[in-house]
């Protein structure tokens, strides 16, 4: 039995249903929603950078600021700069940065790779859980416990940058996992048909693929250390001078001298606060302005 088919009949397309008014409606609510939740968000954000901004911009416009210290000074003295903070807080974070970051990219790749279903791999998904929402300040405890009570080792900027290292493990291994995850399986099906061993196939093909964002969450880790305070409360002892020795003496941070300076009235302590305040917004701002470029760089090429 055969069907006939006329070439002549025009073809019929699709047929849709027209958007009702109840749903317009209710897109259009979530809409007003989704941009007054924006609204909300944006808000206190720009009222905090802009009093922060005009409260801060004269002092670190002023000469010396980056380039000269506070030792020497008295709290109600004007003058001086924050040159020994600025250098604590970059050696802090940089050593605790190059202490975590290769500790969280070999976890993470363990965790996608190696033992997806092992119960090790089970335990440390746990572990990492329970690290991301640790305080600072149980960190900073731990390190003192370990590093000082028992160890015996004298409070320094290196026993700080330890107790941000427990900070910012779990974020580094959150974030390359998920880029990790992210990779097609089938650039790695295409290098093991070629015959390529596993770990030079993670090395020459995963890691290059994910590495943009690796970055970014490296970064987002970065800046998340850096503000922190209760470390160096408890870990190391404010100076107004500069310390180059991060394994010895007390060493000032952006935070710390936050911190020390609330107790000072004067106007001169004052200026200081918000100084450091904009001082620490402008180096996270730049590192996540390298991290963005560095991310542009590595990003696979697609033509």
């Amino acid at each position: 039995m055969s069907t006939t088919i006329d070439l002549d009949e025009p073809a019929v397309g699709p047929t849709f249903t027209p958007i009702s008014t109840g749903r317009k409606i209710r897109n259009g609510i979530a809409a007003v929603l989704v941009t007054l939740a924006f609204l909300v968000a944006v808000v206190p954000l720009v009222w905090v950078l802009w009093t922060v901004i005009a409260e801060g911009l004269s002092v670190v416009l002023r000469p010396g600021w980056w380039t000269q210290s506070l030792n020497g000074l008295l709290g109600r003295q004007q003058g001086g700069g924050a040159y020994h903070a600025i250098y604590g807080t970059l050696m802090q974070s940089l050593i605790a940065a190059a202490i975590a970051t290769p500790i969280g990219i070999l976890v993470a790749i363990y965790l996608v790779e190696y033992g997806a279903k092992s119960r090790l791999a089970r335990a440390t998904t746990f572990m990492v859980d329970i690290l991301t929402g640790i305080p600072s300040i149980v960190a900073a405890l731990f390190v003192y416990a370990v590093w000082i009570a028992i160890l015996g080792f004298d409070r320094s900027a290196f026993a700080v940058s330890l107790a941000l290292v427990l900070l910012m493990v779990p974020v580094v291994v959150r974030s390359t996992e998920e880029m990790l995850r992210i990779v097609p399986d089938d650039l790695r099906e295409a290098a093991y048909a070629l015959g390529v061993p596993k770990w030079k196939t993670i090395v020459r093909i995963v890691i290059p693929t994910a590495l943009s964002g690796m970055l970014t969450g490296i970064s987002l880790a970065l800046a998340r250390i850096m503000g922190e305070t209760a470390p160096m409360l408890i870990l190391v002892a404010y100076a107004p001078f500069i310390n180059y020795n991060v394994f010895e003496g007390n060493m000032a941070s952006l935070p710390l001298l936050m911190t020390v300076e609330r107790a000072n009235p004067t106007e001169a302590g004052s200026d200081r606060i918000w100084g450091a305040a904009i001082t620490l917004i402008l180096i996270i701002t730049v590192f996540q302005l390298i991290a963005a470029l560095l991310s542009r760089v590595t990003a696979p090429k697609t033509k």
